[in-house]
């Protein structure tokens, strides 16, 4: 049987997406056995963008015009086209500050010559191209990529939890940080798939996996303002992860 060609790129990103691929390393062997990788800059010299490609695995956000130009290559020239990770999906952290100058931005980072740098505000992929799986979290589950992997070989995608974290923390019998402490953890609003990891120990969910599907955004936003957080501090929370909220969604 042919191996699948693959492509795992980074766009405007941290390359954690990436690096949980590679520390997959009991399978690395095998994936090497079973898959072509002809484009992975970050963890092989030698490929360029040529294609086709049965599925290119994409992380990062789009940001600038090297992004996108890389983006439409590699989509034009792949079958599949995933987004890895929730800057791809989401925009996340890189998109956090969206609502601020992105000329004030990058003067901040670069100084003077920040103005002079073409680069506009992160976005997810879905704003350019049509986007074919998803992979979501910051970084992934390593569980998640080796289904993707797994599955692909037989021509599909696997479906992952489309219930929120809420559901696992209470499978777990984990403390409520929302109800019980008084804390703005976004379980209620977001993608499972981590096991409640971070509640599990008494840490808030951040939201790092985005937003599940039918939220209700509205209602959630009402509970913590009547908890007594501000519009102002409960905003710079949500778009940690997801810039776009619909903050009027109702499930």
């Amino acid at each position: 049987m042919r191996k699948p060609i693959i492509a795992i790129a980074g766009l405007t990103a941290c390359s954690g997406c990436q690096l949980t691929l590679l520390n997959c390393e009991a399978e690395l062997p095998e994936l090497a056995e079973r898959f072509d990788l002809a484009y992975f800059p970050l963890g092989i010299t030698e490929g360029a963008v040529t294609g086709p490609f049965d599925a290119a695995f994409v992380e990062g956000a789009v940001s600038t015009p090297d992004d996108l130009e890389i983006l439409i290559k590699l989509r034009s020239r792949s079958r599949h086209l995933v987004a890895f990770g929730t800057c791809a999906l989401w925009g996340g952290v890189a998109a956090m500050n969206n609502h601020e100058s992105r000329n004030a931005l990058l003067e901040t980072v670069y100084g003077e010559g920040g103005s002079e740098m073409k680069s506009f505000n992160p976005q997810p992929f879905r704003h350019f191209i049509k986007v074919d799986f998803a992979i979501t979290g910051c970084p992934p589950e390593k569980p998640e990529i080796l289904a993707a992997l797994a599955a692909l070989l037989r021509g599909t995608f696997p479906v992952f939890p489309r219930y929120p974290v809420c559901t696992e923390c209470r499978s777990r019998e984990n403390r409520c940080l929302l109800i019980e402490d008084n804390e703005i953890c976004l379980g209620p609003l977001i993608q499972a798939g981590c096991n409640a990891r971070c509640p599990a120990v008494g840490i808030i969910c951040e939201g790092c996996r985005g937003p599940v599907d039918e939220a209700n955004v509205a209602a959630e936003l009402e509970l913590f303002l009547e908890k007594g957080f501000t519009r102002e501090e409960i905003g710079r929370r949500m778009r940690r992860f997801c810039p776009e909220w619909d903050y009027e969604q109702r499930s």
